[in-house]
């Protein structure tokens, strides 16, 4: 439990913050299990989802670019 007025307001943010942050991070996988395949079209819309939640902080940005040379990787291959 909180012990001053600003902690308690804290831990308001922290929960708020987390509930966004979840469904963030959960449209992410949805996204991800949806571009599975070779669409370029939902490759490039989960591309910039990634860049998105990098952008606010909710994923590491190098985690994203990670993620998007995965992504580009794999769309290469599914080409050839």
């Amino acid at each position: 439990m909180a012990n001053t007025k600003s902690a308690a307001k804290r831990a308001r943010q922290v929960t708020q913050r987390t509930l966004r942050n979840r469904s963030v991070t959960s449209r992410l996988r949805t996204l991800h299990k949806g571009a599975a395949g070779t669409d370029a079209n939902k490759v490039r819309q989960l591309i910039s989802e990634i860049d998105r939640a990098a952008k606010r902080g909710i994923i590491h940005r190098n985690a994203a670019n990670r993620r998007k040379a995965r992504l580009n990787r794999m769309l290469g291959a599914a080409k050839k």
